[in-house]
């Protein structure tokens, strides 16, 4: 009889625990059903190929290609030079710009980004300065990091005396906060 009521006693006494684990399971099952909510990415990515960009000297960039485009915080229209932002936010901005020029000489370029048409000094960057018995050609790039507002325009701005042009640029935005 001892017996019986030790087994009893028992089953009264793992019924809360089993009902906690019940609990959780269902919990769980429901979170992956339904998803946890997710911030959506938001990645922009354009591309300027040669015929894009013909202007010698100082131009500002323009884009004939949206090589990846998720979420909705940026956007460009293709053969703009002007990448719209549609979220306010901290951007992650990396760009190339390739620079050549037909003849030797000196070559020497400087990329600056401009938001709303006014360069941002704080992200100029230049060059090195080759002289005659270097390669005409050169690759700069760049990444840095903006708080931008809904409604900025982001472009890249280039300045040099030299005759240089810039067949191939690129630049990669991610939206990070």
């Amino acid at each position: 009889m001892n017996c019986k009521c030790k087994c009893e006693c028992c089953k009264i006494n793992i019924l809360p625990f089993i009902i906690v684990i019940a609990i959780l399971i269902i919990t769980i099952v429901i979170v992956i059903v339904t998803g946890i909510p997710t911030e959506q990415k938001s990645i922009l990515s354009t591309i300027a190929v040669p015929g894009d960009n013909t202007a010698v000297g100082p131009t500002v960039i323009k884009f004939s290609k949206n090589e990846i485009e998720i979420g909705p915080a940026m956007t460009h229209t293709v053969g703009s030079e002007n990448i719209n932002i549609n979220e306010s936010g901290i951007y992650q901005i990396s760009y190339q710009v390739y620079g050549e020029r037909s003849s030797t000489g000196t070559l020497n370029f400087n990329c600056i980004l401009l938001v709303n048409g006014q360069p941002l000094d704080d992200t100029q960057n230049e060059t090195p300065i080759l002289k005659d018995t270097f390669t005409n050609r050169i690759t700069y790039s760049s990444t840095v990091i903006l708080k931008l507002n809904a409604g900025d325009t982001l472009s890249i701005g280039i300045f040099t005396i030299e005759e240089i042009t810039y067949p191939r640029a690129r630049i990669d935005i991610e939206k990070i906060d």
